[in-house]
């Protein structure tokens, strides 16, 4: 998957239409989350969503710019690759997401769980 661009208006690839992907930017009801509110400076909550997603389970940022990051899950059980897309924008006080199931045409909720999972740990300061 392309890398985000630097750019805080920058679009993030829509969801499929199968039921395994989540976006703060997915027109259908089954797979819009609302973005992640954040206050301050961009910098800090990009580093911030960082060590999130390096302390949650099979976490890992996999690359990052200045105003995203592209991180990687691996399932527990079968070891899939989910890819999750977060970008600040720092105009509209948001960070925008993106949290989609690499294979298969079902996670039965596993994205729309993490992503959950994130906005809480980031909203409560709880990075571990």
């Amino acid at each position: 998957m392309p890398a985000p661009a630097d750019d805080p208006h920058h679009r993030l690839p829509p969801c499929p239409r199968t039921p395994n992907c989540v976006s703060s930017e997915a027109t259908r009801p089954d797979q819009r989350m609302e973005p992640i509110p954040f206050s301050g400076e961009p910098a800090f909550a990009l580093a911030r969503l960082a060590r999130i997603v390096e302390e949650m389970p099979g976490g890992r940022v996999r690359r990052r710019g200045e105003l995203w990051l592209h991180a990687e899950f691996r399932t527990r059980w079968l070891r899939f690759v989910d890819d999750v897309d977060l970008v600040v924008d720092p105009e509209a006080g948001v960070v925008r997401f993106r949290s989609a199931s690499r294979l298969g045409r079902r996670d039965f909720g596993v994205n729309r769980r993490r992503m959950e999972e994130l906005r809480r740990r980031f909203e409560a300061g709880d990075e571990g």
